[in-house]
Protein backbone atom coordinates (compact mmCIF):
# COMPACT_ATOMS: atom_id res chain seq x y z
CA UNK A 1 0.00 0.00 0.00
CA UNK A 2 2.71 2.31 0.96
CA UNK A 3 4.80 1.44 -1.82
CA UNK A 4 2.37 3.07 -4.70
CA UNK A 5 2.82 6.72 -2.62
CA UNK A 6 6.68 6.76 -4.41
CA UNK A 7 6.33 8.16 -7.45
CA UNK A 8 9.57 9.65 -7.97
CA UNK A 9 13.09 8.93 -6.04
CA UNK A 10 16.39 10.67 -6.39
CA UNK A 11 19.83 9.64 -5.18
CA UNK A 12 21.09 12.62 -3.28
CA UNK A 13 21.23 12.47 0.69
CA UNK A 14 19.13 14.57 2.83
CA UNK A 15 19.24 15.53 6.65
CA UNK A 16 16.33 14.63 8.37
CA UNK A 17 16.82 15.88 12.16
CA UNK A 18 19.63 13.23 13.41
CA UNK A 19 19.49 10.78 10.44
CA UNK A 20 20.67 11.15 7.13
CA UNK A 21 18.86 9.28 4.51
CA UNK A 22 19.15 8.39 1.04
CA UNK A 23 15.91 8.98 -1.53
CA UNK A 24 16.49 5.50 -2.85
CA UNK A 25 13.83 3.29 -2.18
CA UNK A 26 15.05 -0.25 -0.41
CA UNK A 27 12.51 -2.58 -2.24
CA UNK A 28 12.91 -5.24 1.19
CA UNK A 29 12.42 -2.17 3.49
CA UNK A 30 9.18 -1.12 1.86
CA UNK A 31 7.42 -3.93 1.42
CA UNK A 32 8.28 -4.74 4.61
CA UNK A 33 7.23 -1.50 5.92
CA UNK A 34 4.02 -2.19 3.99
CA UNK A 35 3.19 -5.34 4.58
CA UNK A 36 3.98 -4.76 7.94
CA UNK A 37 1.52 -1.41 8.27
CA UNK A 38 -1.62 -3.71 6.84
CA UNK A 39 -1.40 -6.85 8.75
CA UNK A 40 -0.73 -4.17 12.28
CA UNK A 41 -4.23 -2.13 10.74
CA UNK A 42 -6.25 -5.27 9.93
CA UNK A 43 -5.06 -7.00 13.02
CA UNK A 44 -5.95 -4.15 15.33
CA UNK A 45 -9.13 -3.38 13.97
CA UNK A 46 -10.18 -7.23 13.95
CA UNK A 47 -9.02 -7.37 17.38
CA UNK A 48 -10.79 -4.04 18.33
CA UNK A 49 -14.03 -5.74 16.72
CA UNK A 50 -13.45 -9.11 19.08
CA UNK A 51 -13.10 -7.24 22.48
CA UNK A 52 -14.92 -3.67 22.58
CA UNK A 53 -17.75 -4.30 19.74
CA UNK A 54 -18.55 -7.71 19.49
CA UNK A 55 -21.18 -8.24 22.03
CA UNK A 56 -22.33 -4.85 21.14
CA UNK A 57 -25.48 -4.07 19.18
CA UNK A 58 -25.09 -3.57 15.52
CA UNK A 59 -27.16 -0.81 13.76
CA UNK A 60 -26.65 0.94 10.12
CA UNK A 61 -24.30 3.58 9.99
CA UNK A 62 -25.01 6.64 11.67
CA UNK A 63 -23.33 9.65 13.20
CA UNK A 64 -22.76 10.60 16.77
CA UNK A 65 -21.96 13.66 18.59
CA UNK A 66 -20.25 12.83 21.24
CA UNK A 67 -18.40 16.43 21.66
CA UNK A 68 -19.50 17.69 24.86
CA UNK A 69 -18.60 14.22 26.50
CA UNK A 70 -15.42 14.38 29.14
CA UNK A 71 -15.28 17.74 28.67
CA UNK A 72 -13.34 17.15 25.58
CA UNK A 73 -10.34 15.32 27.03
CA UNK A 74 -10.96 12.08 24.29
CA UNK A 75 -10.63 14.28 21.82
CA UNK A 76 -6.95 15.76 22.89
CA UNK A 77 -6.36 11.63 22.78
CA UNK A 78 -7.87 10.93 19.58
CA UNK A 79 -5.39 13.86 18.51
CA UNK A 80 -2.28 13.07 20.28
CA UNK A 81 -2.83 9.31 18.96
CA UNK A 82 -3.30 10.90 15.23
CA UNK A 83 0.12 12.84 15.57
CA UNK A 84 1.98 10.52 17.07
CA UNK A 85 1.13 7.47 14.47
CA UNK A 86 2.37 9.94 12.00
CA UNK A 87 4.90 11.11 13.86
CA UNK A 88 6.40 7.92 13.95
CA UNK A 89 5.55 6.70 10.47
CA UNK A 90 7.05 9.56 8.58
CA UNK A 91 11.14 8.42 9.99
CA UNK A 92 10.26 4.95 8.66
CA UNK A 93 9.48 5.84 5.09
CA UNK A 94 12.18 7.56 5.15
CA UNK A 95 14.04 4.42 6.52
CA UNK A 96 12.42 2.50 3.90
CA UNK A 97 14.12 5.85 1.37
CA UNK A 98 10.57 7.29 0.52
CA UNK A 99 11.51 10.88 -0.73
CA UNK A 100 11.34 13.69 1.74
CA UNK A 101 7.80 15.11 0.62
CA UNK A 102 6.56 11.65 0.38
CA UNK A 103 7.44 10.60 3.71
CA UNK A 104 5.87 13.54 5.25
CA UNK A 105 2.35 13.43 3.04
CA UNK A 106 1.74 9.88 3.52
CA UNK A 107 3.48 8.73 6.63
CA UNK A 108 1.91 11.99 8.45
CA UNK A 109 -1.47 10.76 7.33
CA UNK A 110 -1.18 7.51 8.69
CA UNK A 111 -2.74 7.89 11.74
CA UNK A 112 -5.77 9.37 10.02
CA UNK A 113 -5.86 6.31 8.04
CA UNK A 114 -5.52 3.81 11.03
CA UNK A 115 -8.71 5.85 12.98
CA UNK A 116 -10.84 6.29 10.51
CA UNK A 117 -10.93 2.45 10.54
CA UNK A 118 -12.03 2.46 14.19
CA UNK A 119 -14.42 5.68 13.87
CA UNK A 120 -16.30 3.29 10.69
CA UNK A 121 -16.64 0.46 13.59
CA UNK A 122 -18.22 3.30 15.72
CA UNK A 123 -20.48 4.01 13.13
CA UNK A 124 -21.73 0.31 12.86
CA UNK A 125 -22.36 0.12 16.69
CA UNK A 126 -25.80 0.86 18.39
CA UNK A 127 -24.41 2.12 21.75
CA UNK A 128 -21.83 4.82 19.36
CA UNK A 129 -21.99 5.88 16.10
CA UNK A 130 -19.34 7.69 13.54
CA UNK A 131 -17.82 11.06 14.96
CA UNK A 132 -17.49 14.11 13.32
CA UNK A 133 -15.62 15.74 16.45
CA UNK A 134 -13.08 12.38 16.06
CA UNK A 135 -12.71 12.45 12.48
CA UNK A 136 -11.66 16.31 12.25
CA UNK A 137 -9.53 15.95 15.37
CA UNK A 138 -7.49 13.34 14.20
CA UNK A 139 -7.14 15.06 11.02
CA UNK A 140 -5.93 18.07 13.01
CA UNK A 141 -3.34 15.82 14.63
CA UNK A 142 -2.51 14.45 11.11
CA UNK A 143 -1.69 18.06 10.08
CA UNK A 144 0.03 18.77 13.02
CA UNK A 145 3.29 16.48 12.20
CA UNK A 146 3.15 17.07 8.47
CA UNK A 147 3.05 21.07 8.45
CA UNK A 148 6.22 21.16 11.17
CA UNK A 149 7.93 18.70 8.98
CA UNK A 150 7.42 20.76 5.71
CA UNK A 151 7.63 24.49 7.12
CA UNK A 152 10.70 23.36 9.94
CA UNK A 153 11.97 19.77 8.77
CA UNK A 154 11.51 19.24 12.67
CA UNK A 155 9.02 19.01 15.38
CA UNK A 156 9.39 21.97 17.46
CA UNK A 157 5.86 21.97 19.05
CA UNK A 158 5.45 18.14 20.12
CA UNK A 159 2.31 16.96 21.67
CA UNK A 160 2.39 15.15 24.75
CA UNK A 161 0.64 12.78 27.18
CA UNK A 162 1.56 12.33 31.24
CA UNK A 163 -0.83 10.01 33.65
CA UNK A 164 -0.96 9.69 37.09
CA UNK A 165 -3.91 7.02 39.08
CA UNK A 166 -7.02 9.16 39.86
CA UNK A 167 -9.11 8.22 42.79
CA UNK A 168 -12.75 7.91 40.76
CA UNK A 169 -12.11 4.82 38.85
CA UNK A 170 -13.10 3.01 41.69
CA UNK A 171 -16.58 3.98 41.72
CA UNK A 172 -17.17 2.82 37.82
CA UNK A 173 -14.45 0.52 37.18
CA UNK A 174 -16.57 -1.08 34.06
CA UNK A 175 -16.20 2.52 32.26
CA UNK A 176 -12.92 3.66 34.05
CA UNK A 177 -10.79 0.93 34.26
CA UNK A 178 -10.70 -2.30 36.37
CA UNK A 179 -6.62 -2.11 36.54
CA UNK A 180 -3.77 -0.08 35.93
CA UNK A 181 -3.24 -0.72 32.52
CA UNK A 182 -6.73 -0.29 31.40
CA UNK A 183 -7.32 2.93 33.40
CA UNK A 184 -4.51 4.29 31.95
CA UNK A 185 -6.49 4.15 28.47
CA UNK A 186 -10.40 4.67 30.30
CA UNK A 187 -9.65 7.02 32.64
CA UNK A 188 -9.25 10.85 31.49
CA UNK A 189 -8.92 12.33 34.96
CA UNK A 190 -5.55 10.84 35.15
CA UNK A 191 -4.14 11.89 31.75
CA UNK A 192 -3.11 15.34 30.77
CA UNK A 193 -2.97 16.27 27.50
CA UNK A 194 0.65 18.20 26.92
CA UNK A 195 2.08 20.74 23.92
CA UNK A 196 5.38 20.88 24.63
CA UNK A 197 7.86 23.50 22.72
CA UNK A 198 11.57 23.64 22.13
CA UNK A 199 12.50 27.02 23.02
CA UNK A 200 16.00 27.02 21.41
CA UNK A 201 14.33 25.72 18.29
CA UNK A 202 12.90 29.09 17.94
CA UNK A 203 16.13 30.92 18.68
CA UNK A 204 19.13 32.45 16.70
CA UNK A 205 21.24 29.23 15.70
CA UNK A 206 23.91 30.94 17.94
CA UNK A 207 22.41 31.03 21.03
CA UNK A 208 23.48 29.02 24.36
CA UNK A 209 20.53 28.49 25.48
CA UNK A 210 20.24 24.49 26.34
CA UNK A 211 18.85 22.79 23.16
CA UNK A 212 16.85 20.21 25.22
CA UNK A 213 14.88 22.38 27.75
CA UNK A 214 11.11 22.74 26.35
CA UNK A 215 8.25 25.25 27.87
CA UNK A 216 4.87 23.16 28.49
CA UNK A 217 1.39 23.92 28.17
CA UNK A 218 -1.10 21.20 29.53
CA UNK A 219 -4.75 20.14 29.95
CA UNK A 220 -6.98 18.16 31.75
CA UNK A 221 -9.88 17.46 33.27
CA UNK A 222 -10.93 15.86 37.09
CA UNK A 223 -14.25 14.80 38.99
CA UNK A 224 -15.34 13.13 35.76
CA UNK A 225 -17.25 9.63 36.44
CA UNK A 226 -19.58 10.01 33.03
CA UNK A 227 -19.32 11.13 29.91
CA UNK A 228 -21.34 14.07 30.16
CA UNK A 229 -22.73 14.26 33.31
CA UNK A 230 -21.77 12.67 36.18
CA UNK A 231 -24.55 10.13 37.54
CA UNK A 232 -25.84 9.30 40.89
CA UNK A 233 -25.83 5.86 41.34
CA UNK A 234 -23.44 3.26 39.84
CA UNK A 235 -24.77 0.24 37.69
CA UNK A 236 -25.73 -1.95 40.93
CA UNK A 237 -27.94 1.31 42.55
CA UNK A 238 -25.11 2.39 44.87
CA UNK A 239 -25.27 5.82 45.59
CA UNK A 240 -21.76 8.03 44.29
CA UNK A 241 -19.86 10.71 45.21
CA UNK A 242 -21.51 14.74 43.99
CA UNK A 243 -18.51 15.60 42.19
CA UNK A 244 -17.71 18.65 40.52
CA UNK A 245 -16.57 18.30 37.12
CA UNK A 246 -14.07 20.84 35.93
CA UNK A 247 -10.92 21.82 33.57
CA UNK A 248 -7.31 22.10 34.59
CA UNK A 249 -4.36 24.07 33.06
CA UNK A 250 -0.62 23.43 33.68
CA UNK A 251 2.34 25.35 32.78
CA UNK A 252 5.51 23.87 33.10
CA UNK A 253 9.25 22.69 31.82
CA UNK A 254 10.04 19.61 29.82
CA UNK A 255 12.76 17.99 27.89
CA UNK A 256 12.77 17.50 24.34
CA UNK A 257 14.78 14.56 24.15
CA UNK A 258 15.90 13.95 20.60
CA UNK A 259 17.80 16.92 21.32
CA UNK A 260 20.52 15.37 23.58
CA UNK A 261 23.36 14.66 21.68
CA UNK A 262 24.54 11.01 21.44
CA UNK A 263 26.84 9.29 19.36
CA UNK A 264 24.88 5.58 20.71
CA UNK A 265 22.09 4.94 17.62
CA UNK A 266 19.71 2.70 19.51
CA UNK A 267 19.94 5.73 21.92
CA UNK A 268 18.64 8.06 19.41
CA UNK A 269 16.16 5.67 18.68
CA UNK A 270 14.97 4.90 22.14
CA UNK A 271 14.94 9.18 22.91
CA UNK A 272 12.62 9.57 19.72
CA UNK A 273 10.21 6.79 20.43
CA UNK A 274 9.46 7.72 24.21
CA UNK A 275 9.68 11.56 23.39
CA UNK A 276 5.54 12.08 23.51
CA UNK A 277 5.68 11.21 27.33
CA UNK A 278 5.95 14.43 29.06
CA UNK A 279 8.54 14.28 31.81
CA UNK A 280 7.47 14.93 35.46
CA UNK A 281 8.75 18.44 36.52
CA UNK A 282 7.11 21.21 39.23
CA UNK A 283 4.07 22.26 37.93
CA UNK A 284 1.88 25.18 38.09
CA UNK A 285 -2.16 24.62 38.02
CA UNK A 286 -4.73 26.74 36.64
CA UNK A 287 -8.17 25.06 37.08
CA UNK A 288 -12.34 26.53 36.43
CA UNK A 289 -12.64 26.26 39.94
CA UNK A 290 -10.48 29.03 39.75
CA UNK A 291 -7.99 28.09 41.84
CA UNK A 292 -4.27 28.01 42.02
CA UNK A 293 -1.78 24.97 42.87
CA UNK A 294 1.29 24.49 42.84
CA UNK A 295 2.77 20.80 42.09
CA UNK A 296 6.55 20.04 43.39
CA UNK A 297 6.45 17.10 40.81
CA UNK A 298 3.90 17.00 38.64
CA UNK A 299 3.56 13.55 35.89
Amino acid sequence: MLVGFALSSSAQKTQFQWKTYNDTIRKGRAIGLASGSAALWVGSVVGLNELWYKNEPRSKFHLFDDNREWLQMDKAGHFMTSYAIGYYYIDLMRWAGFNRKTSIWAGGFMGSFYLAGIEILDGFSSAWGFSLGDFTVNTAGSFAVILQELAWNEQRITPKISYHPSRYAQYRPNLLGDSFGSQMIKDYNGQTFWLSANIHSFLNDESKFPRWINFAIGFGGDGMIGGDFNPEFDDNGNALPNLIRHRQFYISLDVDLTKIRTKHKWLRTIFKAVNIIKLPFPTVEFNSLEKVKFHPVYF
